[in-house]
């Protein structure tokens, strides 16, 4: 027989949604049934939690304890760089490979930067915005009408100048 559950525990479940959606009980059963809460519950916080991110993959961290689930979002660079560009939510069921074309200016890079600098390993916050411009280039955005890669290299050159939080 299994040990006991202690109730006390505090337990960490992290897990990827769509936001504003309620997502399939069948993939939060078998990481929450056995902790002893109602996936259709948890799943309904989520939808609640992430509605501001409607349509974006987000990642969820839910902190469990004594059966009671606390959502915390914990949005990823892309996401936050897609939110930035103030897109219109999308139905993904129906549209599919969206081109993200639009423009975001240095100051959406900065905030991005400082709310992921707890989770980057670079040593200034210059390094963070290069993480995040690489990301934007990715997604296929522009930067204040440039491309993301000629903003890390003014960030590199100096001509771009970076505060240091």
């Amino acid at each position: 027989m299994p040990p006991k559950f202690d109730p006390t525990a505090i337990t960490e479940v992290c897990l990827r949604a769509v936001g504003g959606e309620v997502g399939a009980t069948s993939t939060l059963a078998p990481k929450i049934g056995p902790l002893g809460l109602s996936p259709k519950k948890v799943g309904d916080d989520i939808a609640k939690a992430t509605g501001d991110w409607k349509g974006l993959r987000i990642t969820v961290k839910l902190i469990i304890q004594n059966r009671q689930a606390k959502v915390e979002v914990v949005p990823s660079a892309s996401s936050m760089i897609i939110k930035a560009l103030k897109e219109p939510p999308r139905d993904r069921k129906k549209v599919k490979h969206v081109k993200h074309n639009g423009n975001i200016t240095f100051d959406d890079i900065l905030n991005t930067a400082r709310i992921m600098r707890p989770r980057s390993m670079a040593k200034s916050l210059g390094g963070v915005c290069k993480e995040i411009l690489g990301t934007a280039q990715s997604v296929g955005c522009t930067v204040d009408g440039k491309h993301p890669h000629d903003v890390i290299e003014e960030i590199d050159s100096g001509e771009q100048d970076v505060p240091e939080e």
